[in-house]
């Protein structure tokens, strides 16, 4: 009888799926006898489309995109789940661990918004176009490698992020935040088609994991792209990352020794020790994926330094610290405990 499969869990969206197969790929390459394969499973956040994810509503429920691949693993539905580490709660289920991290995307955040440039010569097109869309002569667009600094006054930017929301206004005060939903795709197309947001915040690891590319010119280059859009990449210095941002996190069942076998051949430790550090950071704060908190942790040689942010209360406080790696998750544990 041949051998059971092991089943990697994940969510059907698009970075989900990329990100599964990714991980499904790396087993196969290190386990060419074994057969893996995928099964997608609906989360809460998938389904609560609607939900302001901006706002920390105590009435939804923690975990809104792992919960249900949780209860997969503990049922032994599923042998390992792939998450956005983002998305992971610090504190797992009884019986459930994070028991790897492959190697880090870019941690950083990038502004989407119109090309100027693209926008004058489509204008200059509409007079011999008989199906030409109402507004749109209303877009407005902007210069390649936009700063935040040279936004406009008042210019609005999308985002459902209390961090980045919070971020933003700490470098510009008079910017309009507003919400917007919606994957990478989604959101893109949003900026793109609508006048009444200037630009949106993404993460570039999600972007390169769905294979959109930015070029030198501050185009973006994927097949689903937008027609005349921009992007600049925001330094560390104006956007601290959420925790765990741009890491996939690979949960199995604690005492699943065959399993966590399997999986630490993913594994990358410098990875592991950084969003250590960041993980215990956001749990001594208290908070969650949405948490008004940013951090990165690097590990240069034996040792691990963790920068993080809070706009907790609306004010700003910001941490930094270095310890060795063995201690990474007391360093995490000592910067919240300053920033509270």
């Amino acid at each position: 009888m041949a051998e059971k499969p092991i089943v990697i869990c994940t969510r059907g969206s698009a970075l989900a799926l990329a990100q599964s197969n990714l991980i499904a790929a790396l087993c196969r390459a290190a386990f060419p006898r074994l057969r893996f394969e995928l099964k997608i499973i609906k989360t809460t956040g998938d389904k609560l489309q609607k939900a302001s994810m901006a706002k920390t509503d105590p009435s939804l429920p923690k975990g809104l995109f792992t919960k249900e691949l949780e209860v997969a693993l503990v049922k032994g539905h599923a042998d390992l789940a792939v998450h956005s580490l983002k998305d992971l709660p610090t504190d797992l289920p009884p019986g459930l661990i994070l028991a790897a991290t492959p190697k880090r995307e870019d941690v950083r955040d990038v502004l989407i918004y119109r090309d100027a440039a693209f926008l004058q010569r489509q204008k200059a097109t509409i007079k011999e176009q008989a199906d030409w869309s109402p507004g749109q002569s209303e877009l407005r667009g902007f210069k390649p490698h936009l700063k935040l600094k040279d936004f406009p006054k008042g210019a609005t930017i999308a985002t459902s992020s209390t961090r980045r929301k919070q971020s933003l206004l700490a470098v510009r005060p008079d910017l309009k935040i507003v919400e917007i939903r919606g994957n990478v795709s989604t959101r893109m197309q949003k900026v793109a088609g609508r006048g009444e947001i200037d630009a949106t915040v993404l993460a570039l690891a999600g972007m390169k994991r769905l294979n959109f590319d930015l070029n030198a010119d501050g185009t973006i280059k994927g097949d689903a792209v937008p027609d005349g859009l921009l992007a600049t990449v925001l330094g560390l210095g104006e956007m601290l990352p959420c925790v765990g941002q741009g890491a996939i996190g690979i949960e199995i069942r604690a005492d699943d020794e065959r399993i966590a076998k399997i999986v630490e051949r993913l594994n990358h430790s410098n990875t592991f020790h950084a969003v250590t550090a960041e993980r215990a950071f956001l749990r001594g704060m208290g908070g969650g994926c949405q948490s008004p908190v940013g951090a990165h942790a690097e590990i240069s040689g034996d040792q691990v330094t963790l920068k993080a942010i809070s706009f907790r209360d609306e004010t700003v406080k910001r941490g930094e610290g270095k310890k060795l790696i063995a201690e990474a998750a007391a360093l995490g544990e000592q910067i919240a405990a300053e920033l509270k």
